[in-house]
């Protein structure tokens, strides 16, 4: 195996570099129809305050490091083959103590490589989706009474930006609170989110019971591609108060009607592939598992 030189950067600060890997994964999406960067590790390419570093061999393979370890890696297809993965991995391992690295899609390459370290899968992340006359059924909403739903500038009316933004940061927090990525946040992190170019502020909805909300559904619209138009159920959070109430579905419902009013054919969802009960409700309601991301670490 070549002995690659490994550069590490901050591409935020490398606007041309940036653009050049950015390259790089459009490539990658177009070759193995999974995008090999998550959202998150996108904007690190962009975003400084997210503090991820980059490895890099020329401008072709790069491995994303975030700050608590997880780890994205992409190599241009066309130079695939030569050890420039099993480069940045080892590099990788040797530099991030609990390094955890994604295989968006787990492809056979990502897969063999794992196997080739003695790699484990430590968790999978699955995407599903609906269409058609099951996301139809899906859509339809009743609020459960004493429930009233609404969208975050109809909250912030009536109740108060401020107001509004720290019941939803509680509500998050409370309801992922074991999650690595979407627990502990705060309002800066919400505030970024909040920042995304596809961001709708009507695209979130509140349910509440008079002046307590009981939970959240943030919705995103993805562009479109030809005649399919996706939507996504970007994050459902339910606060403890109202668990084992029948809550869970009619907020599901509300997004997927938001999103089935804005023109989506589809609608997907990930979801941790060891929350069996929440797959078993979403395959009742017509979803089926389309994607399978592995997060892969040492033993």
């Amino acid at each position: 195996m070549t002995n690659f030189e490994i550069t590490t950067h901050v591409l935020p600060n490398e606007p041309e570099l940036r653009e050049s890997v950015e390259a790089v994964l459009r490539r990658a999406e177009e070759n193995d129809g999974v995008a090999p960067f998550s959202e998150a590790f996108i904007n690190g390419l962009g975003d400084a305050r997210l503090g991820h570093e980059h490895l890099l061999i020329d401008d072709s393979s790069v491995a994303a490091v975030a700050p608590d370890g997880g780890v994205e890696l992409v190599v241009s297809p066309e130079l695939r083959g030569q050890g420039r993965g099993t480069h940045l991995v080892k590099q990788v391992l040797a530099e991030v103590e609990n390094a955890s690295l994604w295989a968006h899609g787990n492809l056979p390459e990502a897969l063999q490589l794992a196997e080739s370290l003695g790699l484990e899968t430590t968790r999978r992340l699955l995407v599903m989706s609906v269409g058609g006359a099951a996301l139809e059924q899906a859509a339809v909403f009743e609020a459960p009474d004493g429930i009233e739903a609404l969208s975050y500038p109809q909250a912030v009316e009536r109740f108060g930006r401020e107001s509004v933004e720290q019941a939803w940061l509680d509500a998050n927090n409370d309801a992922f609170s074991w999650h690595p990525e979407q627990g502990g946040w705060d309002l800066d992190q919400l505030h970024r989110g909040m920042e995304a170019d596809w961001f709708d502020p009507n695209g979130v909805l509140f349910l509440y019971s008079g002046e307590q909300l009981a939970g959240f559904h943030w919705t995103k619209m993805h562009p479109a591609e030809g005649s399919d138009v996706v939507g996504e159920v970007y994050v459902v959070g339910l606060a403890s108060a109202f668990r084992g109430q029948g809550m869970g579905d009619p907020l599901l419902r509300v997004g997927l009607d938001f999103l089935v009013r804005q023109g989506a054919s589809t609608v997907i969802l990930y979801v941790e592939a060891d929350n069996v009960p929440a797959v078993a409700r979403y395959e009742d309601l017509g979803f089926a598992i389309t994607e399978d991301h592995v997060v892969y670490k040492r033993n």
